[in-house]
């Protein structure tokens, strides 16, 4: 749905917000209205109705976190990067993983959805300038990760890990690799070992699931 059809202000940060929830869309759009310089051009309930917008792209995109459809946060980011855009994460959840996954997928700021207008509106100059909006959480978030070891996966082992760990079967991620089944369970089986070796354990589905919300493969919901 269309916010705005036309930039009033043609010198104004072109912002569009995606949320599942329309009431989110309408509040975020009517505080960010009485802001100078920022004007909303889009409101998006899902992902499909951002990218085949006619204002499609913006300056800064206000995404949130869990969007019910299924696309890892770190495709949409990646998308967007590449399309230019510069991306804010929203989210309620606040805690170290999410943060991490989401910057670690390429946004410049995060915001969750407790915080305040004022910080949006922050984050959105911010981000518009190609910069990274750093607040506590983001740098601890960060620095966390920086600490972490490589395990040093291939990429048919990654991309294993990836498929299954969003919930496919040995056999489906097979079948979307090209590959047969029993390929799928020696990439699986070497990337959790690689793994095991820098002492994280990911020998269940529910510890690989979990993993892959905290490196930002897979929506936390």
């Amino acid at each position: 749905m269309s916010i705005a059809s036309n930039s009033a202000n043609p010198s104004a940060i072109r912002v569009a917000v995606v949320d599942d929830h329309r009431l989110v869309i309408d509040g975020i759009e009517a505080r960010l209205s009485a802001v100078r310089g920022i004007e909303v051009v889009i409101g998006a309930t899902d992902w499909p109705s951002l990218v085949s917008h006619a204002n499609f792209p913006v300056d800064v995109v206000v995404l949130d976190l869990n969007l019910d459809d299924h696309i890892p946060i770190a495709t949409k980011v990646r998308a967007l990067n590449a399309a230019g855009v510069r991306t804010i994460v929203i989210s309620r959840h606040s805690e170290a993983s999410t943060i991490h996954g989401a910057m670690k997928a390429g946004a410049l700021a995060f915001i969750p959805k407790t915080d305040t207008a004022d910080e949006l509106v922050q984050a959105i100059r911010t981000v518009a300038t190609g910069a990274m909006y750093e607040t506590t959480p983001v740098l601890a978030a960060l620095a966390q990760a920086a600490s972490a070891k490589d395990p040093g996966l291939g990429k048919q082992e990654y991309r294993a890990l990836v498929l299954y760990a969003g919930g496919r079967s040995i056999r489906e991620v097979a079948t979307e690799m090209g590959t047969t089944d029993e390929t799928v369970k020696s990439y699986i089986k070497r990337g959790r070992r690689k793994y095991r070796e820098i002492g994280i354990d990911l020998g269940t589905k529910i510890l690989l699931r979990r993993h892959g919300i905290r490196e930002g493969w897979l929506n936390a919901e």
